[in-house]
């Protein structure tokens, strides 16, 4: 409009527009076929600019990745004020699995395509899966754990799993959801009482379910 003064926006704030934008359009397209031309034209800026705050395409879509992750972290947070341990887990890996049935074309890309084995996006998912194990180590003792190497491993390796039949479920909904997040919720405590066991502690008293 003639006589419209322009509003320029921060660095920031164009960037972070422009990895929303992106992150908008891999819900329902390759990841690959995120290109910064289509992000520029939808945004509505030059394709130089994009290069202005990402060097190449793979940058752009490492940030993405990482916003994602992040994004993630936040849909997953505890919260302690339900109390009970379980239910506290239980929260947890819901919003887990919310977050990925929601965002299910970009996590599949991330986590099974060719992005999966890059290694500035493999760093990424190195750093969040780490967030998720201090986090889940942290609250080890609410069901009688104390931190260990052993039971850090086992933590780790409720993460992968819960990362692959995840991902089965979402490729294939052979169960339902409340079976998914009872599957998995029961999981860890399970693999914590063997890890607490191994090391000597009593998890006799230890309560796998709600």
């Amino acid at each position: 409009m003639a006589g419209q003064k322009r509003t320029r926006m921060t660095p920031e704030a164009r960037r972070v527009q422009l990895i929303e934008e992106g992150l908008a359009m891999a819900a329902d397209r390759p990841l690959d076929q995120v290109t910064v031309e289509a992000v520029a034209e939808a945004v509505g800026v030059s394709r130089a600019l994009i290069f202005h705050y990402f060097d190449t395409k793979h940058d752009f879509h490492v940030a993405m990745a990482r916003e994602q992750s992040q994004r993630m972290l936040r849909a997953t947070e505890p919260d302690f004020e339900l109390g009970d341990p379980i239910e506290v887990l239980r929260g947890t890996i819901r919003g887990f699995v919310d977050f990925v049935t929601q965002n299910r074309s970009l996590y599949l890309a991330l986590m099974r395509g060719s992005a999966s084995s890059d290694p500035a996006m493999q760093a990424v998912f190195d750093e969040t899966r780490s967030v998720m194990v201090q986090r889940t180590l942290g609250s080890v003792e609410l069901v009688g754990l104390h931190p260990s190497p052993l039971v850090e491993l086992a933590i780790n390796g409720w993460l992968a799993f819960t990362e692959d039949v995840t991902i089965r479920w979402l490729k294939n909904e052979m169960v339902t959801r409340d079976e998914l997040l009872e599957l998995i919720t029961v999981a860890l405590p399970s693999l914590g009482a063997v890890a607490g066991e191994m090391s000597g502690v009593d998890t006799s008293a230890m309560s796998l379910t709600s």
